[in-house]
């Protein structure tokens, strides 16, 4: 079940709040969500759901095992790690693996086939929190199993994000408030990202796909780089889409999540972008990996070598593919040369900077979208390559429809923060009539947004969320 379906918008989530607005107690509004969490994931993968399962009562014994004496907590501790980053090394790895170790001389393997289950790289992240925050701080620790699995299954992110942490959770579990204006400001942001799924992301999408399926022989530099900017674009507007929804779900239900991206593309560098970009993975990392490998403090050898650790194990649970490796080493390779002021930003014009940090940053992403490492090299060839055939000429000029001009223009301008600006701007002023009148337009315009993307679901076709793959 996906956020942009008639089943979710107008079945599930109105039972859901419906309930939630009816029944009386924090207790009874736990175990309603839990219910309804548990009914969202089976719906689309009944058989995984037992896998989820096993996790949630893993991690609640060894969160439980985190009040022991400290030689058994260490002991305990690494036992969750490996429990957990196995379960999803056989679930999301296991063929990846097989399939490398068949590439070496006299070695074959056979490759198991195993369906990734949907979410596990997030809740497997979300159990892992739980449990090295119960190390670092008992007072964690949640003896309710019922609350843990509502943290590990709460439906707004279960499948793709954003990362919540516990300590960022766990006060609001049985402290939180649902009122009416909290629920509207959830509902104008869901409907923010709904649109910008339905309508700016699917767009890009078809042109993306569509140029991706050409053999790279066809393949000509303008039709290279629409299919590069259009995907650009459409991985942009299709997480930080599915990021609003699960964010304006949660305001609904009285959560408070953190965001998950803060304009990305007005980066100025590469270490600026992942400061922006996805950002609860990034802080994941930063939190659970990188700083106890020692961060930046045990000299720059270490500290270069630890951010490569970092951006390799990023690419890695991307997805089982050396095309994802590469992603995130070559981001980490850019990181370290600014670092290194090998590559100095501060010397470079502001355009330039902008310039540069883009250009790295849809490179990049041909490695993410490709199918394998030839096919990304030989695109980014053909992005570089001059050629202008006829026949180029020709898919080039079909995918320029209206609906796409129009959407890429939307793109351009909603990847930069013109309306927050405003909004800002018009706080500051202190006029409340003027506040008072955006307000009232912002939720004038979310109608409509609503309304055209009910309009737009009732005609396209099935188009899930890309981060479903992970």
């Amino acid at each position: 079940m996906v956020f942009s379906s008639p089943v979710f918008l107008f079945i599930f989530l109105t039972s859901v709040y419906i309930l939630y607005r009816i029944i009386p107690t924090v207790t009874a509004k736990n175990v309603l969500l839990l219910v309804f969490s548990i009914a969202f994931y089976t719906y689309g993968e009944p058989k995984a759901v037992i896998l989820m399962i096993i996790s949630i009562f893993m991690n609640y014994i060894f969160g439980l095992a985190m009040k022991q004496r400290s030689k058994i907590r260490r002991s305990m501790l690494a036992l969750a790690v490996i429990s957990n980053l196995l379960m999803l090394g056989i679930f999301k790895y296991a063929g990846f693996g097989a399939e490398l170790l068949n590439r070496l001389p006299l070695v074959s393997v056979s490759v198991p086939d195993i369906a990734l289950p949907i979410g596990i790289s997030f809740y497997t992240f979300q159990a892992m929190s739980y449990v090295i925050d119960s190390y670092k701080n008992p007072r964690y620790i949640q003896r309710n199993l019922y609350k843990l699995a509502l943290y590990i299954t709460f439906f707004p992110q279960l499948v793709a994000g954003p990362i919540v942490k516990y300590y960022d959770f766990a006060h609001q579990i049985d402290n939180r408030k649902c009122t009416p204006e909290r629920t509207a400001q959830g509902i104008r942001r869901f409907v923010t990202g709904l649109s910008k799924k339905l309508l700016i992301a699917n767009t890009m999408a078809l042109a993306a796909d569509y140029v991706y399926s050409l053999n790279t022989a066809e393949l000509t530099l303008p039709l290279a780089w629409l299919g590069a900017v259009s995907y650009l674009f459409q991985i942009y507007f299709d997480f930080s889409g599915y990021s609003d929804m699960a964010i304006g779900l949660g305001a609904m239900f009285g959560f408070d999540f953190r965001e998950n991206f803060n304009y990305p593309y007005i980066s100025q560098s590469v270490q600026e972008f992942w400061r922006r970009w996805h950002i609860s993975v990034s802080t994941w990392f930063k939190e659970y990996l990188y700083i106890p490998l020692g961060g930046n403090r045990k000299g720059k050898f270490r500290t270069a070598a630890n951010r490569i650790i970092v951006f390799f194990c990023t690419g890695l649970w991307h997805g089982a593919s050396l095309n994802f490796i590469v992603w995130g080493l070559l981001n980490g390779m850019f990181l370290l040369l600014e670092s290194a002021k090998i590559i100095n930003i501060q010397k470079l014009p502001r355009f330039f900077r902008h310039f540069y940090t883009l250009f790295v940053t849809i490179i990049a992403f041909v490695f993410f979208r490709a199918e394998n490492l030839g096919t990304a090299c030989r695109f980014i060839g053909k992005m570089f390559i001059p050629d202008f055939g006829r026949v180029g000429h020709t898919l080039f000029m079909s995918q320029l429809t209206p609906m796409y001009l129009m959407m890429l223009g939307l793109a351009f301008v909603f990847s930069m923060p013109i309306i927050r600006s405003g909004a800002e701007k018009l706080k500051n002023s202190g006029s409340a009539k003027a506040i008072g009148a955006a307000e009232t337009v912002s939720y004038v315009v979310s109608l409509l947004l609503l309304a055209l993307c009910i309009v737009t679901l009732s005609s396209s076709s099935y188009n899930p969320f890309i981060y479903f793959r992970f």
